[in-house]
């Protein structure tokens, strides 16, 4: 039997067709999605791949995943430097919490370089494209393992 995971990406990662593919990518989010899948089945874990480009959406996940204590991986892509209610919400996980980026937030602009969500995190991993998803699948695979 697989253990789920819930994979929440945040605002403007639904269009990374359309995004700077030399800090994104050239993969679109349905690419990405089945690439996440195929990674969290190669482990023995179920991925529900989600995103959205709402505050209060990612929220409202993040309490079903505290709900069903649900591991959770979270690109919170912008709200990663300024949602103290993402943040919030997070930290009423007591599964793991893994924060994942596609680029690397602290060799871009400076603004990028605070993430309010690391602090609460059990890590981060930023800046290998979607091998950060993959890089966190075999961590909670660890994780879980333990």
């Amino acid at each position: 039997m697989s253990s789920k995971v819930l994979v929440l990406n945040g605002p403007n990662l639904g269009r990374l067709d359309i995004r700077d593919s030399k800090l994104y990518g050239s993969l679109d989010f349905n690419q990405l999605t089945t690439f996440i899948t195929d990674a969290a089945t190669a482990l023995n874990l179920d991925a529900d791949v989600r995103q959205s480009d709402s505050e209060s959406q990612i929220i409202a996940w993040l309490h079903e995943a505290a709900d069903a204590k649900i591991p959770v991986i979270i690109n919170p892509a912008a709200f990663t430097h300024y949602s103290y209610a993402i943040r919030d919400a997070a930290e009423l996980l007591k599964s793991p919490l893994i924060e994942v980026h596609l680029s690397n937030p602290l060799a871009r602009e400076e603004f990028r370089h605070t993430s309010v969500i690391s602090g609460i995190a059990d890590g981060t991993i930023a800046g290998f494209g979607p091998h950060s998803y993959t890089l966190a699948l075999q961590a909670l695979r660890q994780i879980l393992d333990k």
